[in-house]
């Protein structure tokens, strides 16, 4: 199987060139990448834990799929594809939640953010996800907050941004999921 080929963006979004996925982790490159919450008919979302061998963010709580875009690929394609790829999602209708860009020194990344209602199975489609689970966003709150639980990073920053700005129900989790836990209690989460 062929590596990856991803779509390299400036601070805008546009695409400026691509490069193979590793190169685009081993050297920190911008890059274009989709966010997708997963919400049910409850107004629940999906919580779930990345695996040990992904190349980023290993063993961490989430609550979007997504993932990078590839070459020549469109936002809206792309949040489709991992949304099958990762949770087994299809069939649904994508809200747009706007763009984020989010810039650390372990990844940089331009993400098109997206929301979809999904009462059916969830399935755990390919190695990419460990564990997952349906929780309100109070209790989504409190996992944020608790220092015991590794959460993806850029996610946070969403989630953070979508309070802030008031975007539908997200203003529960205003002023607190913007906090990451101290990198020593990597070991602690269940």
């Amino acid at each position: 199987m062929s590596e990856e080929i991803v779509a390299l963006v400036d601070r805008t979004g546009s695409v400026v060139g691509t490069a193979a996925r590793s190169v685009v982790r081993r050297e920190n490159l911008l890059h274009a990448a989709t966010a997708v919450l997963v919400r049910n008919g409850h107004r629940q979302i999906y919580v779930h834990r990345r695996s040990d061998h992904k190349d980023w963010a290993p063993g961490f709580y989430d609550c979007a799929a997504g993932g990078v875009i590839q070459q020549g690929e469109d936002p809206v394609a792309s949040a489709v594809r991992e949304l099958e790829e990762e949770l087994g999602i299809t069939g649904t209708t994508l809200r747009p939640l706007g763009t984020s860009l989010y810039e650390d020194d372990e990844t940089r990344c331009f993400e098109h953010c997206f929301e979809v209602t999904w009462d059916g199975p969830v399935v755990h489609a390919d190695d990419e996800v460990v564990w997952g689970a349906w929780m309100s966003l109070a209790d989504l709150d409190g996992w944020l907050r608790d220092p015991r639980r590794w959460f993806v990073p850029d996610t946070r920053q969403l989630l953070s941004r979508l309070a802030d700005d008031g975007v539908l129900d997200y203003g529960v989790l205003r002023g607190r999921s913007d906090r990451q836990p101290p990198s020593d209690n990597r070991e602690q989460q269940a």
